[in-house]
């Protein structure tokens, strides 16, 4: 019978993953016979033993406070097998019976990778690019959106009041979301996403177009993994456990070839982290809080190697294995609705 549920957030920080937290430890006390055991800073945790015990008094407070109380990193315990093998000897050490993994695509890669090998787990999607399979949305998307579409308000007026073409920076690593999202909603005059190579004389011709309107101002939204020529912009080769490059620098290089080529003054907001930090929005704090009693829902009817998904307003189960079947890019017909209000 399981008792003791371990439940971790790896990856990138995330409005929401507090309310997950707490969903879960507010769902097993309704169950009864459960300790909820948080296991700190994500996989690193589970291979260096640190832990914190989640119990009611332990939650309280936390629906609307953003980032971990658990804290996280990018440890990828696959990368060796003695890191494995450490981190599946301390799960048993633990007396832990399931465990619950709070993370985006690399955190639940290895949680797959753990069910494969026999420890009782369920995922629960988390990030901000809203990339992830198996979920039509993942906590966190919202507020991002919501910060960088407040950004670009803001610099509608700066950009207007000096004649300027303002380019927008927004996360974004393989697929196009919140550029998409917050480019529309902030009445962007072209968006450009990693899932379409940059036509920088395309852009151009939408900053030039405005002008003979008598507009002579633009804001233009890219995603940090965007291509210029084919190639992302890096602000490091540095690689990470799981074999990402450090992404940076495309809105910079674009704002220096839109200056080139239609002569106005272009300038670059690069929004980092900003986007993920904070108090998450009213649709993040109900999403995550489901996402939370659905995990704990299928740990209590022994639902394992599965994601915890929304599908239309349902959340479902989905096999873990999904999430490794690819990223989930922005629509190509939804993409190229958005030109409509491109140039105008």
């Amino acid at each position: 019978m399981i008792k003791r549920v371990g439940v971790l957030t790896g990856g990138g920080d995330c409005p929401g993953l507090n309310a997950v937290i707490r969903a879960v430890v507010r769902r097993s006390i309704m169950y009864g016979d459960y300790e909820i055991v948080g296991i700190k800073y994500g996989w690193r945790g589970l291979v260096d033993n640190l832990t914190m015990p989640l119990r009611r008094e332990d939650v309280r407070g936390l629906l609307h406070r953003g980032g971990t109380i658990l804290g996280t990193s990018r440890t990828n315990i696959f990368k060796s097998q003695d890191l494995a093998a450490k981190a599946i000897d301390n799960y048993k050490k633990l007396k832990l019976d399931a465990l619950i993994a709070i993370g985006g695509e690399d955190t639940l890669g290895a949680a797959r990778k753990l069910g494969d090998m026999g420890i009782k787990v369920v995922g629960c999607p988390k990030t901000i690019d809203n990339d992830l399979n198996g979920t039509d949305l993942t906590f966190g998307f919202d507020t991002a959106v919501m910060i960088a579409t407040e950004a670009i308000d803001r610099l509608h007026t700066t950009a207007e009041s000096h004649d300027r073409v303002l380019v927008c920076e927004v996360m974004g690593r393989h697929a196009g979301w919140i550029a998409t999202y917050a480019g529309l909603a902030g009445g962007a005059d072209a968006i450009l996403i990693p899932e379409k190579p940059i036509n920088v004389d395309e852009v151009c011709e939408s900053v030039l177009m405005r002008s003979k309107h008598g507009m002579n101002f633009s804001i233009i939204v890219v995603a940090e993994g965007a291509k210029i020529a084919g190639q992302e912009v890096l602000a490091s080769k540095k690689i990470d456990d799981f074999g990402h490059v450090q992404l940076g620098g495309v809105g910079a290089a674009l704002a220096q070839l839109i200056e080139q080529k239609t002569g106005f003054e272009t300038r670059v907001t690069v929004l980092g982290h900003i986007q993920r930090g904070g108090t998450p929005t009213a649709f993040d704090r109900i999403l995550a809080s489901r996402y939370g009693v659905a995990a704990m829902d299928a740990v209590h009817q022994g639902h394992f190697g599965v994601l915890v998904g929304l599908k239309g307003n349902d959340i479902v189960e989905v096999p873990l294995a999904q999430v490794s079947e690819g990223i989930r890019t922005v629509d190509e017909k939804f993409y190229e609705m958005t030109k409509t209000f491109w140039g105008f």
